[in-house]
């Protein structure tokens, strides 16, 4: 490796990583696991998100700033992720209208 640039078989690798855990999670969604289908495709995605943060984004041979700004990046989504499922779980469902209520033109 010359100047924190990866070498074309660490790109490979990446690949091979990259389409090994796709047929995982083609698999994954054919076989019904109850509660943890949620949690196993969450992890598969995790595992694909960092190699591409690492790998093809360049920061796992980038600066310590590099590493900061990702790690801030990747912080702000999950905070507005909490967040948003926090709204989400906190709303009650409204019940539809009876269809005898609406008014046509």
């Amino acid at each position: 490796m010359k100047n924190g640039v990866p070498s074309s078989r660490a790109y490979v690798g990446t690949f091979v990583a990259l389409m090994a855990l796709l047929g995982i999670t083609i698999m994954a969604g054919y076989i019904d696991l109850g509660v943890l289908n949620l949690p196993i495709a969450m992890a598969i995605s995790l595992a694909k998100t960092l190699l591409i943060i690492l790998f093809f984004m360049h920061v796992w041979h980038g600066s310590r700033l590099t590493w900061v700004i990702a790690g801030a990046g990747f912080f702000w989504l999950m905070l507005l992720l909490v967040l948003a499922m926090t709204d989400y779980r906190t709303r009650t469902p409204v019940a539809p209208m009876p269809a005898s209520h609406v008014q046509l033109p």
